[in-house]
């Protein structure tokens, strides 16, 4: 089974009216991502994909802060829809803000909507990951199984603060809930080396390969860097979308050792590659189909 652990669910259930649409420059290097996109879109472009996981991030302006202009209020409900109308190959993940007073609340809510993990972006919510109100909050998850996939690395996004989003920052929130499931998306790009020997210390801790491919020498550098600490199977599939697709995703990784042509470089043997493929997402995150739908 190929799961795409890493996607944003898309904004309009419909065609996206001209007047609608929005596109960003600076989130590739090699073309504009348009961050508009219907549920349709979302189905081409997880095309190959048997499960992906997809959620929003919960903050006052989305558009301002991530990018994606869906309403603030419409943040859990409009991804419980979504993955409603497809239980078989759609999960559904929930954002709150986890120093708010109603966090556990809303969680509970969110949780009859059938959403069952969590996504935070503590740069985007503007949050310290640390602080006592955020670290309360990843005990009920713990307590209540809910898997946490954090924003991990650089964004684009100016105001997002990157010590928020340091890998070894979770180091420290692993260590005080050794049994929360997390997921560190990009893996942390550009601090591969530094998610490596974080998810290879912690039993629950993983790391998602979404956007790395889309820069050939973080990809090449992140994923040698978890072959030579023996962490690979750690590493999940993720596309990022509406950055990327699932397709692009595997081709991505799949022709990592590009790079290496010519040179002395050692290779990322194909069998990694296809074990981050086909890697066993949800198994990893204490989830099944017939749990979420």
């Amino acid at each position: 089974m190929i799961v795409d652990v890493h996607a944003h669910t898309p904004t309009h259930r419909d065609a996206v009216p001209d007047d609608e649409r929005r596109v960003y420059t600076g989130w590739r290097t090699d073309r504009p991502v348009t961050t508009t996109n219907s549920w349709a879109d979302y189905d081409e472009a997880m095309a190959d994909a048997d499960v992906s996981i997809v959620f929003n991030i919960a903050v006052d302006d989305p558009e301002a802060a991530t990018g994606l202009p869906y309403r603030p209020e419409d943040t859990n409900t409009s991804t419980a829809a979504f993955v409603a109308a497809d239980p078989a190959r759609r999960i559904g993940f929930m954002s709150v803000d986890p120093t708010a007073a109603d966090a556990v609340d809303e969680a509970e809510r969110c949780r009859e909507l059938g959403l069952v993990g969590v996504k935070l972006g503590p740069n985007y919510q503007d949050f310290d990951p640390l602080s006592p109100r955020a670290t309360a909050f990843y005990g009920y998850c713990q307590r209540e199984g809910l898997p946490i996939l954090f924003h991990q690395g650089a964004s684009p996004i100016r105001h997002a603060p990157l010590r928020y989003t340091y890998p070894l920052v979770t180091d420290e929130i692993a260590l005080a809930f050794p049994e929360l499931r997390i997921v560190m998306a990009h893996m942390g790009h550009p601090w591969g080396k530094e998610t490596v020997v974080t998810i290879r210390k912690h039993p629950h801790v993983y790391a998602d390969v979404s956007s790395i491919y889309l820069r050939p020498w973080v990809c090449y550098e992140s994923l040698l860097a978890a072959v030579e600490w023996g962490a690979a199977h750690k590493l999940l599939l993720g596309s990022d979308f509406p950055i990327a697709n699932t397709g692009e995703a595997m081709a991505g990784l799949r022709r990592v050792n590009a790079i290496t042509e010519g040179t002395a470089l050692p290779r990322i043997p194909d069998e990694v590659i296809e074990q981050i493929i086909h890697a066993d997402a949800l198994g990893a995150l204490g989830l099944s189909l017939e749990e979420t739908s």
